[in-house]
This record gives structure tokens, sequence and C-alpha cells, in this order.
């Protein structure tokens, strides 16, 4: 089965296309029931392209930077990584965000693309609302996961975000401490 976890409408559009031209298989597009703001193609072009490779670069550092840490998220949490790379530029550290609406599709995709979204060795934090299961052994133990291994919380959605660390202030907090963690083993 395919999973497709998009960010927006215009991720949306693309995933639909995936799914309704997928010839073997299941294709299962999940879908957020918050209000999203789209990401617009102007400033975002990459999206039809790069939904169908699984994961693209979203928005990445000044092209003679090299990035610090690598932002990978899902679906509706990739708009928190995008706020969160704001917030890390102003703190003087340099981050990419990749949204990667199906690992499925990634993890099928060559190496050489793979190693070009996410380098070898780069430090990582992913953001994803649902388990944390599988996302270190996919990608590799230099890495944290912001998710949620529970289940239960009942509040508005706000709040279970919030309580569950989905933040911009969290996720500034946690690409610190991947980073600081990395310095102390250099």
């Amino acid at each position: 089965m395919v999973v497709l976890r998009p960010a927006d409408a215009n991720e949306t559009v693309a995933a639909w296309r995936i799914a309704i031209g997928r010839k073997k298989g299941p294709v299962a597009l999940i879908l957020t029931r918050q209000g999203l703001p789209v990401l617009g193609l102007d400033k975002y072009p990459g999206i039809p392209a790069g939904v169908p490779l699984g994961a693209y670069t979203l928005a990445d550092c000044p092209a003679d930077a090299k990035p610090d840490i690598v932002l990978v998220a899902t679906g509706s949490e990739v708009h928190l990584a995008l706020e969160g790379r704001d917030r890390l530029a102003n703190e003087g550290v340099q981050a990419r965000v990749v949204s990667m609406p199906s690992t499925n599709i990634f993890a099928s995709q060559p190496d050489h693309y793979r190693e070009k979204i996410l380098p070898a060795g780069a430090p990582l934090l992913v953001i994803e609302a649902g388990a944390t299961l599988g996302w270190k052994s996919y990608i590799g133990p230099q890495i944290d996961v912001i998710g949620v291994d529970t289940f239960g919380a009942s509040a508005p959605g706000a709040v279970v975000m919030e309580h569950y660390g989905f933040t911009v202030e969290n996720v500034c907090k946690q690409a610190h401490v991947v980073l600081d963690r990395l310095k102390v083993k250099a």
C-alpha cells in the first residue's frame, strides 16, 4: 500500500494524481481535519514535481550555505517545520525543510536522489504527529523525532498539539538538542 500524507491543497492535488494513476495496489490518502494555509506554488514551485518522488526539498538554505540540520515533516506538520526553519535562521542555524508525503514512494527512489534530499550524516529532526516507530530505522541513528507514541489525549486540537510538543518553540529546542548532541560526539 502506498500512503500519501499531503501538507496542503497543492500537495493534495499531486497526491490525488498519484492515487488515480496507480495501477498496482491500494493507496491511502491521509488528510487532516484542520484548516491549513496553502503553500503557494510561486514560493514553493517544487511541489508538483516533488510529491510524486515521495519527498523533496520544500525550502532550503541560501544557495551558498550547507544545512546545519534537515527538518523532515509529513502532512500538516510541514507548516510547523517551515515556521521552525524561519526561527532557527534568526538564531543562526541553517535548516532545510523536506516535505515527505510518502515514505513508501521515497524509499523506492534511486540512492542518488535520496542522498540529495537527505544527505548521509546530516543531522535530522523528523516532525510527525503520529508514531515515531520506524523513523530511526528508516533514516538512521543521527536523528530525533517529535512524535506521538501514546493515544487517548482528548482536548481541542491546539491544546493536544502543544501537549505533545508540536510547537515552533519545541521544534527549535529539539533541533538544538540534535545539534548539541552531535557537537559532543565530534
